[in-house]
């Protein structure tokens, strides 16, 4: 008796008693959605790290490797990237909470300044300038608790009014710390100039 033909073969069951899968070969399998790396690319990525001789050259790697990450990661600090960011500024209601704060000038942004003014005043041995100083900080103070409730309270509604869901926890403290910070010092940086909308 002679031998099936190969397609009778491919259709015919094997020892399992099933019947074996035709093979496709016009198949397409889908993309990884990226080019394929050059092998140069590639063999440099996979080569590895050569170690130094000494743990002083060691030691200077890791410190040039530190300083580029902290670098890299200012940079990013500064346009306003999150995975740049502390976790205390990560997220969308800290976000708002920034922008509401830059968006105006306030009180709070001058107090230290205030507070270095009042510090002269301190050195100064005027009885009458003695007698101020004492008052001028109890009244600084004041107002800076006064608008930082006030800050707070309003970006905590505005959170919750924009962004339904998110957790509102903290913002309010956020908020005002950042508001008693001098403008040009903020970290992230002001995307909004005073008097702009968000």
């Amino acid at each position: 008796m002679a031998d099936p033909p190969a397609e009778d073969a491919a259709a015919a069951p094997d020892d399992g008693g099933s019947p074996a899968a035709p093979v496709n070969r016009n198949a397409v399998t889908a993309g990884k959605g990226r080019p394929t790396p050059k092998r140069s690319e590639a063999e440099r990525r996979r080569r590895p790290v050569s170690a130094p001789g000494d743990k002083k050259e060691a030691n200077r790697q890791y410190r040039e490797r530190q300083r580029q990450d902290r670098a890299r990661r200012q940079q990013g600090m500064q346009r306003g990237e999150q995975w740049a960011m502390p976790p205390r500024d990560r997220g969308p209601v800290k976000a708002l909470a920034r922008d509401y704060v830059d968006s105006r000038r306030r009180l709070s942004e001058f107090y230290m300044y205030g507070l270095v003014v009042l510090l002269v005043l301190l050195f100064v041995r005027v009885p009458l300038v003695q007698s101020i100083v004492p008052v001028l900080v109890l009244a600084a103070v004041l107002v800076m608790l006064v608008e930082g409730i006030f800050i707070g309270r309003r970006v905590r509604a505005l959170a919750e009014k924009r962004l339904p869901g998110e957790s509102t926890q903290g913002v309010r403290l956020y908020a005002a710390m950042r508001a008693l910070q001098i403008r040009r010092l903020r970290m992230p940086k002001p995307r909004i100039k005073p008097g702009g909308s968000f």
